[in-house]
């Protein structure tokens, strides 16, 4: 197992140095699954385009821009693409966001959090019918070219 990237050798948190290294492209994929009621899904996807879903997408699109300012050690990163896709499942929605850039450093945490945040809305905006919600996030992919 390596060192924690974000702890000197007295334990004090830092940020990492990326002063060294190449820009180089980057892009990661994160997935979020919201688990819930088959009834409550079913209101989701009768909803008219532009409702829930939609919101849910621009929320996570505007949190990957804003993830160095929600994550303390995180570098601002001149994003080139941020995606958010949400599919309505039977029993939930799948959430995928990509976020890529040019930069010095990976691009995961950015897709992690638009995937986080469309999920948190979703919740927000379900749960008034269904207190059963639950979601998990995950990384699938992170490439640098």
């Amino acid at each position: 197992m390596t060192e924690l990237s974000h702890v000197d050798e007295s334990g004090a948190v830092k940020m990492v140095d990326v002063g060294g290294k190449p820009s180089q492209r980057r892009r990661a994929v994160a997935r979020a699954v919201v688990r819930m009621a088959p009834e409550t899904a079913s209101q989701l996807r009768a909803l008219p385009k532009g409702d829930a879903l939609t919101t849910a997408q621009l929320a996570g699109i505007m949190a990957a821009k804003r993830t160095a300012e929600l994550i303390p050690l995180c570098h601002p990163l001149p994003l080139t693409h941020v995606g958010v896709e949400l599919q309505v499942l039977e029993d939930g929605v799948e959430i995928v966001a990509s976020a890529e850039t040019t930069a010095q450093t990976g691009v995961e945490m950015e897709a992690l959090t638009a995937a986080s945040v469309a999920a948190l809305t979703i919740y927000d905006m379900a749960k008034a019918i269904d207190k059963q919600m639950t979601f998990s996030v995950e990384l699938v992919e992170k490439v640098k070219e």
